[in-house]
């Protein structure tokens, strides 16, 4: 049987390559994801890299990643570090469009296999993309965020894009995204504590 190591790296290597859908065309790199391999309690699932990633090869760097990370280590006292952070397409669409069903599809196979390989204990997608593509649902982030989910036996929790935040940081109170966010960061440090301790 592979080895899980032997495994990622061949997986690595065919999304490098990847030329299913026309976003190979404009790509500067591909945006693996990046984070623990072995011992994964959690993985974040994004949307779909933006400028920033795709020239510097790595998930969640520009604002909407600085974002996060202050989300999780601030936040929620998680280091971001101990998350293994990928998106749910691996290719920069142009304009940092929301990527199209058909570019989703052609990716799907890789993002399933990194979770497969990873099998974490809690998935956590980020926005409206991941979550309808692995929930396989019509519904939107506001209405399923804060709810635990579940895809092929791992729980999954929805939550809003950094992105997302970025645009309503000047609403305020306990319906705000901000405050949302607060709450779900605080069910994933109580959930990822468990399992840590």
């Amino acid at each position: 049987m592979m080895d899980i190591r032997t495994a990622w790296e061949e997986l690595k290597h065919k999304v490098s390559a990847c030329r299913k859908c026309g976003l190979c065309e404009s790509r500067h790199n591909t945006v693996f994801g990046e984070g623990p391999v072995n011992d994964c309690h959690a993985v974040i699932v994004g949307e779909a890299p933006g400028e920033d990633e795709d020239i510097s090869g790595r998930p969640f760097v520009g604002r909407a990643g600085q974002l996060l990370t202050d989300i999780l280590e601030k936040g929620g006292k998680i280091s971001r570090d101990t998350i293994y952070i990928t998106n749910t397409i691996k290719c920069r669409p142009p304009g940092n469009r929301n990527p199209s069903a058909d570019e989703i599809s052609a990716c799907s196979e890789y993002l399933e296999a990194q979770l497969l390989l990873l099998h974490p204990d809690i998935v956590v997608t980020m926005g409206n993309i991941p979550t309808k593509a692995l929930l396989d649902t019509k519904e939107g982030i506001t209405s399923l965020r804060g709810k635990w989910h579940e895809w092929r036996g791992i729980r999954l929790l929805p939550m809003f894009h950094p992105s997302y935040l970025l645009r309503t940081e000047g609403l305020r109170g306990d319906k705000s995204p901000k405050y949302l966010t607060w709450q779900d960061v605080l069910a994933l440090k109580t959930e990822i504590n468990k399992l840590t301790h």
